[in-house]
């Protein structure tokens, strides 16, 4: 089986389930199961950022979500499987709560 701590809480394979696969050999080898990208309404939008040159995701990951490890969620916030597709000059991003989590009613 994969260990689970390889991946710390805060990764984007933290709730990803593992599976084993026996190959024609009869070997076992583990693996993590697809991730799939939740539909973008299950994200609240708290605001947005326009995208200027030099801009970069991790840094923008850590003034906006406080962890520049946590881009992932940028990511997922704007549909987009490859970070790169993101930071196109003049573009917009989303920067939304955690997946299913709604802002704070105080805001």
């Amino acid at each position: 089986m994969i260990r689970k701590d390889l991946f710390g809480p805060t990764s984007r394979y933290a709730a990803t389930e593992t599976a084993l696969f026996k190959t024609a050999q009869g070997v076992q080898v583990a693996y993590l199961k697809r991730r799939f990208i939740a539909p973008m309404e299950r994200f609240d939008v708290l605001g947005e950022h326009l995208v200027v040159y030099g801009d970069r995701l991790d840094r923008l990951a850590a003034q906006v979500l406080g962890d520049p490890e946590q881009f992932w969620r940028l990511c997922d916030a704007n549909a987009a499987m490859l970070p790169d597709a993101l930071m196109q000059v003049g573009s917009t991003l989303r920067i939304t709560m955690p997946e299913g989590i709604p802002r704070p009613a105080h805001e």
